[in-house]
């Protein structure tokens, strides 16, 4: 039987948060979210740059294959963080996106941009699931929403920074600068992350050296903890098949419509905007009712939005609305699950489990991209939509079986003994 070592019971308690390194966390997530979102916002001039000769079917697979470099970095980045050391993990990810973000906007074909794409994802990935660990185990566990919710706010924000370039950028110079831009955004944010000391005895950190990798797997995939492991992969692969997918199209979507480039591109502004707006409120939502409660409702707000701007007759006013509440929906859903796995699952094993939420999350957002490309070549815009739409129904059905499992799991199976919200739970009880 696995028991605490005496630094796990000597670990600090003093429910202080660092707000310098959660604030470090979210400028990383902006420069994450630029990186991801700016790629949907500059699809319809790619595939209209001959000289790259790319198509919708290939494109969907480009923006799609930038998660797959996403799902190896989550899932890397907990065992490299445990030995080099979390800032060494942050500094070396964002340097690999950056100069991947270099390499996109100097592309000359199709398959060197795959492969930019997917170094990216490798690095935002691996950046995104490090950041939101430091960020979380700086915080005191009262507040782990509102800081998932502030780090996270940072992908959608950084969407919005990318859709207020874009406007002025893309008609003037192009689809190229884009990329540059985010490079030199993105080597910015490096230097901050090489000057900044980050602390290496919160209570999650010491408590997570008690425990080994086998332990720290056991909690997360074996009896209960599996179970739960594969809800929160379902409501992650499902949300981001439409959250992500709808990154990517909506300006070409909106297109489809009937609109120009630059009105579509207030339609991603909005989607962006909303989400940012929205996982603030939805955060406070979930520190008082709880995550898992919360992301019933944002899962609702996706399938809303999705069926409304199918199912009614197209108005601004009507699109602005469905467009915000799939923003909203989509964002928050997300952010809300994360923190429901860092409640459910012990202190120790955070990290993994993170990471086990993160790899999956970026599956979906692979699938999302390449189906969103697949159905626009085959039915257009309602087609896009009519596919998200799908993926929102399970969204819903997997969150709402997540809520289940978390009310049975928290106080049937991992006994927390001080509190549901982060706080350690017995070793002992740890499978294996």
């Amino acid at each position: 039987m696995f028991t605490p070592s005496a630094a796990a019971a000597d670990a600090p308690k003093t429910g202080k948060s660092n707000s310098g390194i959660i604030a470090l966390c979210m400028l990383i997530t902006v420069i994450e979210g630029y990186n991801l979102i700016v790629f949907g916002q500059v699809v319809p001039l790619i595939l209209r740059d001959q000289s790259m000769g790319i198509t919708d079917q290939a494109i969907g697979l480009i923006g799609g294959v930038v998660y797959i470099g996403a799902i190896l970095g989550a899932l890397i980045a907990p065992l490299l963080g445990e030995r080099l050391g979390r800032k060494a993990v942050l500094a070396g990810a964002v340097a690999v996106f950056a100069a991947a973000a270099a390499l996109t906007g100097l592309s000359p074909d199709g398959l060197v941009m795959g492969l930019a794409r997917f170094l990216a994802g490798l690095g935002v990935g691996a950046a995104l699931t490090t950041a939101m660990t430091v960020a979380r185990n700086n915080a005191p566990a009262r507040r782990g929403s509102l800081v998932i919710t502030i780090t996270m706010a940072g992908i959608p924000l950084g969407g919005v920074v990318a859709a207020l370039i874009a406007v002025p950028v893309l008609p003037a110079f192009g689809w190229r600068p884009m990329f540059f831009i985010g490079t030199a955004l993105t080597a910015a944010i490096l230097v901050a992350v090489l000057l900044t000391k980050f602390p290496v005895t919160t209570e999650p950190e010491i408590a997570g050296r008690t425990w080994t990798t086998r332990h720290k797997l056991a909690a997360v995939f074996s009896g209960r903890g599996a179970v739960v492991a594969l809800i929160i992969a379902a409501c992650a692969v499902a949300n981001m098949v439409a959250w992500q997918g709808m990154n990517v199209w909506v300006v070409e979507a909106m297109i489809g419509l009937g609109l120009n480039l630059q009105v579509a591109l207030l339609f991603s502004f909005i989607l962006t905007g909303a989400a940012v707006i929205g996982s603030f409120i939805t955060a406070w939502i979930a520190d008082r009712w709880g995550a898992s409660l919360a992301a019933v409702l944002t899962g609702a707000c996706t399938l809303v939005g999705l069926v409304g701007i199918l199912a009614l007759p197209f108005s601004a006013p009507l699109a602005i609305t469905c467009i915000a509440l799939m923003g909203i929906g989509g964002h928050s859903t997300m952010n809300l699950v994360h923190t429901a796995t860092s409640d459910i699952y012990p202190l120790p094993a955070r990290a993994t489990a993170l990471g086990w939420s993160n790899g999956t999350s970026f599956i979906g957002a692979f699938l999302g991209p390449t189906l969103g490309g697949a159905a626009i070549a085959t039915g257009g815009s309602p087609s896009v939509f009519g596919t998200f739409a799908t993926a929102a129904v399970v969204c819903l059905a997997a969150v709402v079986g997540l809520y289940v499992a978390d009310r049975k799991t928290t106080h049937a199976s991992f006994h927390h003994p001080h509190g549901r919200h982060g706080e350690p739970l017995v070793p002992s009880e740890v499978p294996g």
